[in-house]
């Protein structure tokens, strides 16, 4: 079994950015970028409607680190400590060695490399410090800029699940992607 600890929370530097623990200061952007409609648009769950929402959404990732259960890092640009998405590591299936990996970035700093940048370092966290095996993410199978960056990353299709998920109104789709540890 995993034995997990992210205290001290575990700040990750790479070559243009910082990934960083999450704060109250933060709450205004978690908002923007949990009631984005370009933001959301994949994500299937309700959009935050108050910055109520985005506080409730802050304590969830709190909670998860307090209880070595997940780690959620704010992505930020080295120059600028305003949030411009976030990554984590969360479903931590200690057990098995297995998580899921889930992030968002705002849409202007989208094509720019930073995903696939904060995606290398977490999985580089993920597999090297927390000795995880595997990590997964979840995917809408309509999210085509998500997975080319998955498979960039080395992730390949594990499972294509029909209307397994049930969002406003209908059942959707989902695709699981997979990486296994190399070390």
């Amino acid at each position: 079994m995993l034995t997990l600890n992210f205290s001290p929370f575990p700040v990750i530097e790479t070559d243009r950015l910082i990934l960083r623990e999450i704060t109250e200061e933060d709450l205004p952007e978690i908002f923007y970028q949990r009631s984005d409609p370009a933001m959301m648009k994949y994500v299937d769950r309700a959009p935050a409607k108050s910055i109520e929402d985005a506080s409730e959404f802050l304590g969830r990732i709190k909670t998860a680190q307090l209880n070595n259960d997940g780690v959620n890092w704010g992505i930020t640009l080295k120059n600028e400590p305003k949030l411009i998405g976030n990554i984590g590591i969360w479903r931590i299936d200690k057990d098995h060695h297995r998580a899921e990996l889930g992030y968002v970035l705002h849409p202007e700093h989208q094509s720019k490399g930073y995903a696939s940048e904060a995606m290398k370092a977490v999985l580089q966290y993920g597999f090297h410090t927390m000795r995880l095996h595997s990590m997964e993410a979840n995917v809408n199978p309509n999210n085509e800029a998500s997975i080319k960056l998955l498979e960039r990353n080395g992730f390949v299709k594990e499972a294509h699940f029909k209307e397994n998920y049930f969002f406003e109104g209908k059942y959707l789709d989902s695709a699981i992607y997979s990486l296994i540890s190399t070390v």
